[in-house]
């Protein structure tokens, strides 16, 4: 099983590939804090704060 990823530009979280799959970004980091889970971006205050605007996986702090 591989460690997961967290991408330094969009926060997303991912095991697989080199790019990430929301950004096709390849700056990303084996250490991050905090995981949260975004259902629906719209009417949560979490993820307003984090400026969140999708779905997904994501990181709370990248390293």
């Amino acid at each position: 099983m591989t460690k997961p990823k967290a991408c330094k530009i969009c926060n997303a979280i991912y095991e697989s590939g080199e790019k990430c799959p929301k950004c096709d970004s390849k700056e990303s980091t084996e250490g991050f804090k905090g995981r949260i889970q975004v259902l629906n971006p719209e009417k949560s205050e979490i993820a307003k704060k984090l400026n969140l605007k999708e779905k997904g996986n994501f990181a709370i702090k990248t390293r």
